[in-house]
């Protein structure tokens, strides 16, 4: 089975790190100022061919403070009746945004920043349904533009020298896989996890990781089935997914932000099995266990806090003119995104979004 994740350049063993510049220097734009939008400026500072130039908040006081942080070089807020994103997307000067909203706003803000004439680097999910997820691939093929969801883990060598092994025949042919991201979250409606406005749950924010172990080790499932458990607000507490591949194979997922679990994943072969290490989604070691052959852990050091193999892949694809990745190309997102609306379906969760027309074009 060839790889179902090619081999970015920056993952290949040998390659140089991702933090040296591959090309001219792009001058990012960065819309929100949460937790994980400070985990990855702090990494695109580290790029040799990266200008962290302008962050966009609601607020004016919190665009501040992170500019502050992280030497941004202009703010944009809310004022006067236009929201802080369309001001910095109507900034000649950025070359590419990274959207890091919550989920629900994903959709407005992606597109709105194509319209713009922006390449786009957007978290996960790329949005909340699949047909969002083709408007915003449309228009970024329509316009010449680099359309990515940030998926990091695809872009990591831990993952792929595992997925490399697995794929080599060392331990035969995969059998099924599990894998779980989970972690007991407490109720707030406020934040973005439990709140439907945003896209809560556990579903949208987590299951990509466990997805992730079982496409590359299997590709897309044949037959996807789903059980979980939905709050009173109607937001994903917990799920499962069984995954089930011609010839008998499977995988089994699971996600949930109300327990604690070891955030790993195993991949079982009929000639042995591999391990990750914790978490899964950006695993340091991994253990690699032959029948009939010694036991082994091989080690990956991190660079920065190790989005810096997406940011150099996102990097790369715009210096070379590619309008996706091939590590992730838009089909696999949006494919992605069906195989979620199937879940979703299953489990009864539904999402103001759902409701809503995809206009195409103008």
């Amino acid at each position: 089975m060839t790889a179902f994740f090619p081999l970015p350049p920056c993952a290949a063993p040998g390659a140089p790190s991702p933090i040296e510049s591959t090309g001219r220097t792009l001058r990012w734009g960065v819309v929100s100022t949460g937790r994980i939008a400070d985990a990855v400026v702090s990494d695109i500072n580290l790029l040799e061919d990266a200008r962290f130039l302008a962050v966009s908040s609601r607020d004016r006081g919190r665009a501040e403070a992170f500019a502050a942080r992280h030497g941004a070089e202009k703010i944009y807020h809310d004022a006067d009746g236009m929201a802080a994103y369309l001001q910095m997307f109507a900034d000649p000067e950025i070359d590419v945004v990274y959207i890091a909203t919550p989920h629900g706003q994903h959709y407005e803000v992606a597109r709105a920043a194509l319209e713009a004439g922006k390449h786009v680097l957007c978290e996960k999910s790329l949005t909340i349904n699949a047909a969002e997820a083709e408007e915003l691939v449309r228009l970024a093929g329509a316009n010449g533009l680099f359309l990515m969801e940030a998926i990091w883990t695809r872009f990591l060598p831990a993952v792929h020298r595992a997925l490399s092994i697995v794929h080599s025949g060392e331990l035969g042919d995969v059998a099924w896989v599990r894998a779980d991201l989970g972690f007991p979250a407490a109720y707030d409606p406020q934040w973005r996890l439990w709140d439907p406005a945003a896209g809560g749950g556990a579903l949208l924010d987590l299951a990509v990781y466990p997805l992730t172990w079982a496409l590359g080790a299997l590709g897309f499932p044949q037959l996807v089935q789903a059980a979980g458990v939905l709050n009173d607000d109607g937001v994903d507490a917990q799920e499962s997914l069984t995954l089930t591949y011609s010839g008998g194979r499977q995988a089994q997922l699971m996600c949930s932000l109300i327990g604690a679990g070891p955030r790993d994943a195993t991949i079982s072969c009929t000639a042995g099995w591999l391990r990750t290490g914790q978490p899964l989604n950006n695993p340091s070691t991994i253990e690699v266990y032959p029948v009939g052959a010694e036991a082994r852990v091989e080690e990956f050091e991190p660079v920065g806090r190790n989005f810096t193999y997406e940011l150099r892949e996102t990097t790369r694809c715009i210096q070379e003119g590619l309008t996706e990745s091939p590590t992730i190309p838009w089909a696999h997102t949006v494919d992605t995104m069906r195989l979620l609306d199937g879940v979703r379906n299953q489990l009864g969760l539904r999402y103001a979004n759902d409701g809503q027309t995809v206009v195409r074009g103008r």
